[in-house]
């Protein structure tokens, strides 16, 4: 048998297994589903750009685009899941707290009817602190990139 071929299988999960993983509900849930989860190692996060996101009443009624923070946000929500499903953990006891962003870049702008795929990758990692080079792609385009680091907090209980 050959074990690489099980290392290079890759997972996909829906929104209900993400929230079992992250404690975000909306309407500060950024991702829809995640695909091609590779525990440890990478995944994507799938997210679809609605006209009926609450940020559009703001930002900017006339032009609607979506903040830059919250593509960064979308990239660590699935970084975020990526290490509590690699952990063997859940949102339950578990929180991801934000140490850095680092290398951000916003291209070009997201708009309604945009599914963002946030490509996600472990560049390191120590104990319960996760380095993440992350890039948001819509249609095969480099739309937002960001390098950030995380640490993984139990809950007081």
């Amino acid at each position: 048998m050959d074990m690489n071929a099980d290392a290079k299988k890759s997972t996909t999960f829906d929104v209900e297994r993400i929230m079992d993983l992250i404690p975000h509900r909306y309407p500060f849930l950024m991702i829809d589903r995640m695909i091609d989860v590779v525990p440890g190692k990478s995944a994507v996060g799938i997210k679809n750009v609605s006209i009926n996101e609450p940020f559009f009443q703001g930002h900017f009624p006339s032009k609607p685009i979506m903040p830059g923070v919250l593509i960064v946000e979308a990239m660590a929500q699935t970084a975020g899941a990526l290490v509590i499903y690699t952990n063997g953990q859940n949102s339950e006891n578990t929180f991801v707290y934000f140490m850095s962003v680092e290398q951000a870049r916003f291209r070009k702008p997201i708009t309604p009817g945009d599914c963002i795929h946030l490509h996600v990758e472990k560049q390191q990692s120590r104990g319960d602190v996760w380095k993440f080079k992350g890039e948001a792609m819509v249609d095969g385009v480099l739309m937002a990139e960001a390098v950030y680091t995380a640490m993984i907090v139990e809950k007081d209980k």
